[in-house]
């Protein structure tokens, strides 16, 4: 008989974040660059008087952070592409149910998953200066054998054509 112990793990399924690009990302940026830009540091005498201003900016950068950050959900399908516009218009469609409304969602949809994945690959390829490093992005897939043995663009199906 063998005893296997389960024990109950707390998964944390909501956190702060701030979106990428936006207008608060910039707004927190500007806060916590006057933050910085405000500290008074001329009158460290001492290892206590540094851990004050130290234990002031920790609580003042958590401060601005819960001002711009929102509380999102986390579940296995969240996506990093959705944003306001997203949510604007499906906000929009559901106060209604009109099909231009719908139409009009699965468009901001479609142009919110463009701009974030094209972002995304333009990311990849300043960051690490190769086009194969999308390979490990995308992940590697296995080719039909047609679509693999191919010759001067030509399909290779029999062992002759090889």
């Amino acid at each position: 008989m063998v005893k296997i112990s389960i024990f109950e793990e707390d998964i944390q399924t909501r956190k702060c974040t701030i979106v990428k690009n936006s207008e608060e990302e910039h707004n927190f940026v500007i806060d916590i660059m006057n933050l910085i830009k405000d500290l008074n540091i001329n009158h460290i005498n001492s290892k206590d008087d540094l851990e004050v201003i130290i234990q002031n900016f920790i609580k003042n950068t958590n401060n601005i952070w819960f001002k711009y950050s929102k509380l999102v959900n986390i579940t296995k399908c969240s996506n990093l592409w959705w944003n306001n516009n997203c949510q604007m218009a499906l906000e929009t469609y559901r106060n209604l149910e009109l099909l231009n409304d719908w139409k009009n969602f699965k468009k901001i949809v479609k142009t919110s998953k463009h701009k974030f994945f094209n972002s995304k690959i333009q990311e990849i390829l300043n960051k690490r200066k190769g086009l194969w490093e999308l390979i490990n992005w995308i992940k590697k897939r296995k080719l039909l054998a047609i679509e693999a043995i191919k010759y001067n663009s030509n399909l290779c199906l029999k062992i002759e054509d090889l």
